[in-house]
């Protein structure tokens, strides 16, 4: 087993763990909003599926209101022995996840370790295939090799970010945006672990260390398979009454065509349809300016809210931002 081999490619975003205590609310969320299937454990642990797998995203009750954990689906045993390899080899600690904890996920083999801003970073190699039948108002989701959507994350420490993204999965810069919001000067770098244009995204103040996002993710993507399913659970967003953080529009780098719901515990949702797939062969990182060729107009914003932003910025003066130094090597300098 070598664990200086690329990774490259064998690395899926699989699941992502939320801690919430409202449940109610995120049950009309997921299920009549979104439109995916739910399962109820108890009274204190619910699941989504978009496919075929029996979890891509786990609810337990909790205060954090907010995303607490992702899981990796690495594509064999050697894979999962290399990330291991790399984790350990650095002294970080990584912990075997006990059964229950792996039924929960839906996998059969679970190591977590430390991730940047408290996430909990959790890799598995096989997922559980659940034999129900979807049930679920939209037609389906695209995950397979592209794996489920990606994260994006607010950071005063992007290089760090990469760093260890690069570390630990081998992931590559896809491309940037630069983009100015209230005057606020923001670069966002995408990062790619397979086919998928971007499984993270890392969004940063330029020139300033602030975090305007009181969550650890600023928002979840997952792909709708037709376009019809999108303005449908827009649709249903609107009628339902969740907040909309963003209209339907198409982002100038990966092309995708989506809109941003506001989740019951504060940070955003993207349903999204269409965007590019990476050829490794041909793709050239670039920088792009703004995120959209039109539309992703905020929706309701006031005053009040952009107050408010500014506020949280200011308070992450006095609260240093979770790293993990032993994985992020020396991090990866602005391009």
């Amino acid at each position: 087993m070598n664990a200086t081999a690329s990774v490259f490619g064998a690395v899926h975003l699989g699941y992502v763990v939320i801690e919430t205590n409202r449940f109610a609310d995120w049950r009309r969320f997921g299920t009549e909003a979104i439109g995916m299937h739910r399962d109820d454990l108890d009274s204190g642990l619910m699941r989504f599926r978009l496919d075929d797998r029996e979890c891509r995203f786990l609810l337990g009750r909790g205060p954090a209101e907010d995303v607490v954990a992702t899981g990796w689906h690495l594509d064999d045993h050697t894979t999962f022995e290399q990330i291991e390899a790399r984790v350990r080899a650095q002294g970080v600690p990584a912990v075997e996840g006990t059964t229950e904890e792996a039924e929960l996920r839906g996998v059969e083999r679970l190591l977590r370790f430390p991730g940047p801003k408290g996430i909990t970073q959790e890799i598995y190699t096989t997922p559980v295939k659940s034999a129900e039948p979807l049930r679920m108002l939209a037609s389906g989701f695209v995950t397979g090799d592209s794996g489920l959507g990606h994260i994006a994350i607010t950071s005063t420490k992007p290089a760090q970010l990469r760093g260890y993204f690069n570390t630990v999965f081998d992931a590559r810069l896809t491309d940037c945006i630069d983009e100015t919001i209230s005057g606020v000067k923001l670069r966002i770098r995408f990062l790619r672990v397979n086919e998928r244009h971007h499984s993270i995204a890392v969004a940063a103040v330029r020139g300033l260390p602030i975090d305007p996002v009181r969550t650890r993710v600023q928002h979840l993507n997952i792909q709708a398979a037709t376009l019809d399913d999108v303005a449908r659970s827009y649709q249903r967003v609107h009628e339902l009454g969740f907040d909309m953080a963003l209209s339907v529009g198409r982002h100038t780098n990966d092309k995708e065509l989506s809109y941003y719901a506001r989740t019951p515990s504060g940070f955003e949702w993207e349903v999204g349809w269409n965007p590019i797939v990476i050829d490794e062969t041909t793709w050239e990182p670039t920088t792009h300016q703004g995120i959209s060729i039109w539309g992703h107009t905020p929706v309701g914003q006031t005053i009040v809210d952009k107050l408010d932003q500014f506020r949280l910025g200011a308070r992450s003066l006095a609260r240093p931002e979770v790293t993990v130094p032993a994985l992020s090597g020396a991090g990866i300098p602005d391009d």
